[in-house]
């Protein structure tokens, strides 16, 4: 177990020659193996160079039965995710061959430290995908504001959160 912990943090070795995208894609599928991503059918794709979050609605992910509106805690899930991952690859995104390994370290040590999320909109819709932009990436952690969005590309929530490495 503690091997593939470990494994799915960004352990990608010293070769210098490693991908960005190669990189983007491990990661993803690290996440897409979760259990917890798995059972609330969520995913991690790599579009463009960039990391996005995809949930389709799913009668489990409903909050508001009456309206049939998405959880309030499934789009936080969501959006807390893409931010982590896409701190992740922004460390990997700015390691140069020199500081792959210490990237790979704080890549292992992703944490969020702290997240406020702004719900715009009921959480209607097919699907919903969340991207991620960096605000500030810094020795030891990293601000990042999120937005999650609907089939329609309505913006559904937003976050911004701290997250230490």
């Amino acid at each position: 177990m503690t091997q593939a912990v470990k494994s799915w943090t960004g352990n990608i070795g010293s070769d210098a020659t490693v991908d960005i995208n190669v990189i983007l894609e491990k990661i993803c599928q690290a996440f897409n193996n979760s259990p917890f991503y798995l059972h609330n059918g969520m995913q991690m794709r790599v579009v463009d160079g960039q990391i996005e979050a995809h949930v389709q609605m799913g009668e489990n992910l409903i909050g508001n039965v009456a309206f049939q509106i998405l959880h309030g805690g499934v789009a936080a899930t969501l959006l807390d995710s893409i931010g982590g991952i896409s701190a992740m690859a922004e460390l990997y995104r700015n390691a140069t061959p020199e500081t792959l390994e210490e990237a790979s370290k704080k890549v292992s040590r992703v944490a969020t430290v702290d997240m406020r999320v702004d719900y715009l909109a009921p959480g209607r819709g097919e699907h919903f995908i969340a991207r991620a932009e960096t605000l500030r990436l810094g020795r030891k952690g990293c601000t990042m504001r999120m937005t999650m969005v609907n089939d329609e590309g309505k913006a559904i929530a937003t976050a911004i959160a701290s997250y230490a490495y």
